[in-house]
């Protein structure tokens, strides 16, 4: 199971601090994959720059597809436009392949289809690792769960120190993610000072 994964079930299993979008959630996706490519060597960050690493890509499918599309030539990426092109599209990405793998499951029968049209987690190994890593609060998790918006913060901040390559994938999904509200706000304001005008005619 790769942090994306574990991040996926932990979207389905918990309450959010507040309503989660499908692109917030997205984007962190993207950066959890970046941050496990990062820690497997398939990536180096040189400063913000996403550059090819010396290993080879991992087996998980999902993160061969990410190490697979990396830009291999310079100015290479920075973290924010991997975010924007790998994040669009990933959760559904993810869900199909969590699915099609037996980890998530979708509601059958109209009465639990009228409840909700969300997959869910079924009881695996997988899912009791990453209930694991939640309820430690483990940091890189932890963060990007944060940075989503389905966790506040502690006061204390979380448990264990972050590298380098780590706190800059945070930062630049916290950054991506408060962009994307504020453009999703400033289009529901568009949208209804149309619907006005036309109420007005």
């Amino acid at each position: 199971m790769t942090t994306a994964q574990d991040l996926m079930i932990v979207s389905l299993d918990v309450a959010p601090a507040r309503p989660v979008e499908q692109g917030e959630l997205s984007l962190a996706l993207a950066g959890a994959e970046l941050i496990d490519l990062v820690e497997a060597g398939v990536v180096v960050l040189d400063g913000d720059r996403v550059t090819p690493g010396r290993a080879a890509a991992p087996d998980d499918r999902l993160l061969a597809d990410a190490a697979s599309s990396l830009v291999r030539r310079e100015p290479y990426e920075s973290v924010e436009e991997w975010l924007w092109r790998r994040g669009r599209g990933l959760m559904s990405a993810y869900t199909a392949r969590m699915e099609a793998d037996g980890v998530l499951t979708h509601p059958r029968g109209r009465w639990l289809a009228a409840r909700s049209d969300r997959s869910e987690a079924v009881d695996s190994p997988a899912r009791s690792r990453a209930a694991e890593r939640w309820a430690s609060a483990e940091p890189v998790l932890a963060g990007l769960a944060t940075t989503a918006g389905l966790r506040e913060e502690p006061g204390d901040g979380f448990p264990g120190p972050l590298t380098d390559p780590v706190a800059t994938v945070l930062a630049a999904v916290g950054e991506a993610v408060t962009e994307l509200t504020a453009a999703q706000q400033r289009r529901s304001v568009e949208d209804a000072a149309f619907d006005n005008a036309w109420r007005g005619l």
